[in-house]
C-alpha cells in the first residue's frame, strides 16, 4: 500500500492536535432529508477522507482522494434511516449510493415471498443505526498512527432472527486506504439464515469515459447471455462507456463472477483512471466473500459502476434455501469478513495492480 510522508518525524514539534493533520470527526446533518443523521468523517492526512455514516450501518457516503470524487451519490443523497422500507423495492428510497452501502443480514437479491416470509431488495442491514462503542484517534506525540472506528448494529426482532454486525472501520495516518472488519453474531437460539454483499459504488471523475474495470474470473450475465447487451464475449464491457440511452431509467445490467483469488486466498478488483493517474485497489477474502457481482448503469446524470463482493451471487434467500448454498449461523457462531480499498498514484503500484488483474 502506498504511503505519504505527510506524518514523518518533522510533525513532532510543529504539531499541537491530531486534527491539523488527520483523524476521526463526528458530527450530526442538521439539513435536508438527512437532517438529524450522525455521521463521522475520516480523515487520512494524504488526501483521502471519507464519511461514515452513523446511522445507516456505518456505511460510507461522501469520499474525495484531493479534489477528486470517488463515490457515486444518487440523487437520494444521504437520508435518515428508515427501518421499516423492507417492502419490494422500497429499499431503493433510502439508497444514497455512496462509496458503500451494506446488504443483508439475511437476504441479498430482489424482493420475494415463501412460507418463510416476506423480503424486500437487499434486505434491512442499511437502514439500522449503530451503537458507536468505541472511537480512537491517532496519537501523533506516541508514534500511534492507526485510527478506528466501532459500531454495533442489530438486525432483531423477538422470538428472532437476531443478527449483530459488529463493524470496525480503520485507517492509518500518511496511508491512503481504508479497512472494514465485520462481524456478524447470532445473538438468538436458533440458527439463521445469513447474508451479506458490500455495494461499493464508485462515480466520476474516477468512473469515467475510457476508465478501466479490473476483475477476474468466470463470469455469467445474471439475467443470462441471451438478455445481456453489454457483457458478450468480445464487447469491452471492462472500460466505461460514454453515457447510454439503454440506461436511461431503468437500464442497466450485471454479471455474476466466480472471482479469482491469488496464492494468498485474496480477491483483488478495482478501477483505474489513466487520464488522472489514480486506481482503486480493494481486496478481500475469497474464502469469505465467494462472489463478485459488477453493476453497470450509465445513465446520462446516473453514471455508476458498482464493485461488489458478496457471499452469493444475487440468488436472493429462497434460491439459496433451495439450492442448499443458504448460509446459517448457529447461536454465537460469529462470521467474519475483512474488506480494503487503496488508492493508487505512483506508476509502479497502478502498474502492478493491472498486471495482477488482467483487463481484457
Amino acid at each position: 500500500m502506498e504511503s505519504t510522508d505527510s506524518v514523518s518525524q518533522d510533525w513532532k514539534e510543529k504539531v499541537s492536535h491530531h486534527q491539523q493533520v488527520g483523524g476521526i470527526e463526528t458530527s450530526v446533518l442538521d439539513n435536508g432529508p438527512g437532517r438529524g443523521t450522525r455521521i463521522a468523517w475520516v480523515n487520512t492526512g494524504t488526501g483521502l477522507r471519507f464519511k461514515v455514516v452513523l446511522d445507516r450501518a456505518m456505511d460510507i457516503a461522501d469520499a474525495f482522494f484531493n479534489q477528486h470524487s470517488l463515490a457515486w451519490i444518487s440523487h437520494t443523497g444521504t437520508t435518515y434511516p428508515q427501518p421499516f422500507s423492507d417492502k419490494g423495492i422500497d429499499w431503493l428510497r433510502t439508497f444514497g449510493g455512496g462509496l458503500l452501502t451494506t446488504c443483508g443480514l439475511s437476504h441479498v437479491g430482489g424482493p420475494e415471498s415463501d412460507n418463510f416470509g416476506d423480503r424486500g431488495l437487499h434486505g434491512l442491514i442499511s437502514n439500522t443505526p449503530a451503537e458507536i462503542i468505541s472511537i480512537v484517534q491517532p496519537d501523533l506525540r506516541a508514534g500511534k498512527l492507526e485510527m478506528s472506528i466501532t459500531g454495533i448494529m442489530r438486525e432483531t426482532k423477538p422470538f428472532g432472527p437476531s443478527l449483530e454486525l459488529k463493524r470496525t472501520i480503520s485507517a492509518t495516518l500518511g496511508q491512503p486506504g481504508l479497512r472494514i472488519h465485520d462481524e456478524v453474531t447470532n445473538k438468538a437460539n436458533t440458527p439463521a439464515p445469513h447474508m451479506l454483499l458490500y455495494h461499493f459504488n464508485f462515480g466520476w471523475p474516477l468512473a469515467d469515459e475510457g476508465t478501466d474495470i479490473l476483475w477476474n474470473g468466470k463470469w455469467f450475465p445474471r439475467h443470462g447471455e441471451e438478455n445481456a447487451k453489454i457483457f458478450k464475449e468480445g464487447n469491452s464491457f471492462k472500460k466505461c462507456p460514454t453515457p447510454l440511452d439503454d440506461h436511461l431509467g431503468t437500464g442497466e445490467e450485471v454479471v455474476l463472477v466466480d472471482i479469482d483469488a491469488d496464492i494468498f486466498g485474496d480477491s483483488i478488483c478495482g478501477l483505474h483512471n489513466e487520464k488522472l493517474g489514480l486506481a482503486v485497489m480493494m481486496k478481500f477474502k475469497k474464502e469469505q466473500l465467494p462472489w463478485f457481482a459488477n453493476w453497470q448503469h450509465w445513465g446520462k446524470g446516473e453514471y455508476v459502476t458498482g464493485l461488489e463482493p458478496s457471499t452469493h451471487p444475487l440468488t436472493g434467500q429462497a434460491k439459496a434455501r433451495e439450492d442448499k448454498t443458504l448460509i446459517f449461523i448457529e447461536p454465537e457462531e460469529v462470521k467474519s469478513y475483512d474488506l480494503e480499498l487503496n488508492v493508487l498514484t505512483r506508476k509502479e503500484d497502478i502498474d502492478e495492480l493491472v498486471l495482477s488483474v488482467k483487463v481484457v
